[in-house]
């Protein structure tokens, strides 16, 4: 059974959510303050963390920056309704995912199910066939590991799915619709800009090619390009 800490200082939705979750099969933790919080999520075993933007002691942005020093520990950050602001802020630093308060719980746990789906795809020793290079860029898709040249780069679930269709189809637009089917598992909305931040995130994790070819480029109207670098596309 995965089990969830939710961290959030309104003692009453932290009970509704107990219940509700423990009906949807989870073993549910709950911190009302953001120290408290970081302490449960860097001790205990968790499989996912909803944590609230407004907490008491150490607010959401804290309590995820301090977590994503050491942690890859899946989040979920919720916010005011109309806080455009918190959302980017929360995704650029790290959350796979944000809702508005209030929310519907149906839709929460199936953000929560989407997450940990995406982490429960099977890790093993690596082989040849795992490891998927374009240019200096490697991922093994065995153990979800990402390199630049030697350099290791830490992805969160979000960032590690949006690598594997991009490497897997480089040099090919993907639509930015497909994406947040495929990666994100939920319906298209022109409005969502979370797969934006996400792949912005991506972007400055990589970097630029040497000559300063951005490797994920934004096609208008179109959708992404994970470019080959030069040498490969000449060759092509």
């Amino acid at each position: 059974m995965n089990r969830i800490l939710i961290i959030d200082d309104d003692r009453g939705l932290c009970d509704l959510l107990e219940e509700y979750l423990a009906g949807e099969g989870f073993i549910v933790h709950t911190a009302n303050n953001g120290m408290e919080g970081l302490e449960k999520a860097l001790k205990g075993d968790f499989d996912m963390v909803v944590l609230d933007v407004m907490l008491p002691g150490k607010n959401g942005f804290e309590v995820l920056r301090s977590l994503r020093a050491g942690s890859r520990l899946p989040v979920i950050m919720l916010s005011a309704r109309g806080e455009d602001v918190d959302r980017i802020v929360g995704l650029e630093i790290g959350a796979d995912d944000y809702l508005p308060k209030p929310f519907n719980t149906r839709e929460l746990v199936a953000r929560i199910k989407a997450i940990l789906r995406r982490m429960e795809t099977p890790k093993g020793p690596s082989t040849r066939e795992d490891l998927v290079r374009v240019g200096e860029v490697t991922l093994d898709m065995g153990s979800h590991d990402l390199f630049v040249s030697d350099r290791k780069i830490e992805l969160t679930s979000v960032e590690y799915k949006l690598m594997e269709s991009f490497i897997l189809s480089a040099g090919k637009v993907i639509r930015r619709e497909e994406l947040v089917r495929h990666v994100l598992e939920r319906p298209y909305s022109p409005f969502d800009r979370s797969i934006d931040v996400h792949i912005s995130n991506l972007r400055k994790k990589l970097g630029n090619y040497r000559d300063g070819t951005e490797r994920i480029k934004t096609i208008r109207g179109e959708g992404y390009l994970f470019t080959l670098p030069s040498d490969l596309e000449e060759k092509g």
